[in-house]
């Protein structure tokens, strides 16, 4: 349900060229500032800390738990699991998943200092869904990101999903969409924007 838009050749081979470990800094740098967190040096050092994420799928009850760690990279077995668990679940369809988004919710719990703990409203979305979807809501994207696995809506129980939206925008790392009515906000790893 959102407004989203495939990345720019700019972009993506921008998004190429930088490391996981130098996002995690560049967004720690920028949000620390503009949040008026605690120093940057106590930030930066709060980001390099291991924290455990678990997402709650609302759509099929499971759970994913897993450690986020900005010196790590991503194992397969772990990339799997995500896209299992952000299959469509209408059609059972499973894609592949940037794992980008889990550097992109590891950045905004830290930032909020929630737990970490996130219930997943729609991850992966096949086509047909989207479509069916379109039908019936006007806030879906004809070219959703969630077509190609690089968007995601969630809510968490500690934090409001309007600190959510503050803080995605901080981090400046793609789209950032708030449904103040449905009580959730759409990230996304494509071009910097709101709505």
């Amino acid at each position: 349900m959102s407004v989203d838009r495939h990345p720019s050749r700019r972009e993506r081979h921008f998004r190429a060229g930088i490391s996981r470990r130098g996002f995690l800094t560049r967004v720690g740098v920028a949000a620390a500032g503009s949040l008026l967190l605690p120093g940057r040096e106590a930030f930066a050092k709060s980001l390099s800390k291991e924290r455990r994420l678990t997402l709650y799928n609302t759509n099929t009850s499971e759970d994913l738990s897993f450690v986020c760690s900005p010196q790590k990279q991503y194992d397969r077995k772990l990339l799997t699991r995500f896209n299992q668990f952000l299959r469509d679940h209408r059609t059972e369809e499973v894609h592949s998943m940037d794992p980008a988004l889990l550097d992109l919710l590891y950045a905004v719990t830290v930032l909020t200092r929630n737990s970490g703990e996130y219930k997943i409203i729609s991850g992966y979305r096949a086509p047909e869904t989207n479509h069916m979807l379109r039908k019936a809501s006007h806030g879906v994207a004809e070219h959703s990101l969630h077509m190609i696995g690089k968007a995601i809506d969630l809510r968490t129980d500690d934090v409001d999903t309007r600190t959510l939206q503050e803080a995605a925008i901080a981090l400046a790392q793609g789209g950032v969409g708030y449904y103040r009515a449905a009580d959730f906000v759409h990230l996304d790893t494509g071009d910097i924007r709101t709505w």
